[in-house]
């Protein structure tokens, strides 16, 4: 079975019930741990732990590998030969859950329109995964990696437009204020069950600790 990702808190904890019973129906052997774990894989993608403020906040980016060609021109260098070819320059940027869904928004667009492709039982969602868009060259662009495209799934199913060229920013505002509640919500759940050492808040405040002891090991090591 698989559980609906939720962009409004108050629809995901007015459904939390309903799911759960469909989930044993489905899941005869399974305990309300393992749902609770089920939905954390699909949220926590989106949360990071703040020291600062010691809770778990909106982490809602994507790391992206963009490729662009130079423009030589714009230094005043010339070539003899014609034929010269420039290599691209690859870099990784880090953007927003929206920019990333309207980039795969844009190749699904490019591809339909190019291949004049018009199926009235298919829609923008029957695309999200698909070789040609995954792999789509572009002059200049983005490379999407597949492994942490599968992990955006659930997202992208609920926040795209099932037609349309642009995405919905209310729809993105909505999501963004509700992860951390949804978040909260499955970490209290999980501490009802007595196993809040599988919480997100426990697990990402472990991994932000073990970042911050590599980077004073490796501090150390360069002072040294």
């Amino acid at each position: 079975m698989k559980v609906p990702f939720y962009l409004n808190f108050k629809d995901f904890e007015n459904s939390y019930y309903d799911n759960l019973e469909i989930w044993f129906e489905n899941n005869i052997n399974s305990c309300e741990t393992d749902f609770l774990l089920y939905m954390k894989s699909m949220y926590k993608e989106y949360i990071c732990y703040s020291f600062s403020e010691d809770k778990l906040v909106v982490d809602a980016t994507v790391e992206i590998r963009s490729l662009s060609f130079p423009k030589y021109e714009n230094f005043g260098l010339s070539f003899n030969h014609h034929d010269m070819k420039f290599e691209p320059v690859s870099e990784i940027k880090i953007i927003s859950m929206m920019e990333y869904a309207q980039i795969v928004l844009d190749r699904i667009n490019l591809y339909l329109c190019n291949n004049k492709i018009v199926n009235e039982d298919e829609n923008i969602i029957s695309y999200i995964n698909h070789h040609a868009i995954l792999g789509m060259p572009e002059k200049t662009g983005f490379y999407m990696d597949y492994a942490n495209h599968q992990k955006k799934l659930p997202f992208l199913k609920a926040f795209l437009p099932r037609s349309g060229n642009t995405v919905e920013i209310s729809l993105y505002r909505t999501f963004y204020h509700s992860v951390t509640k949804i978040a909260d919500f499955i970490d209290s759940k999980l501490k009802d069950v007595e196993a809040f050492e599988l919480s997100m808040y426990y697990e990402l405040k472990s991994k932000a600790l073990v970042k911050i002891h590599m980077k004073n090991q490796n501090y150390l090591t360069i002072c040294n």
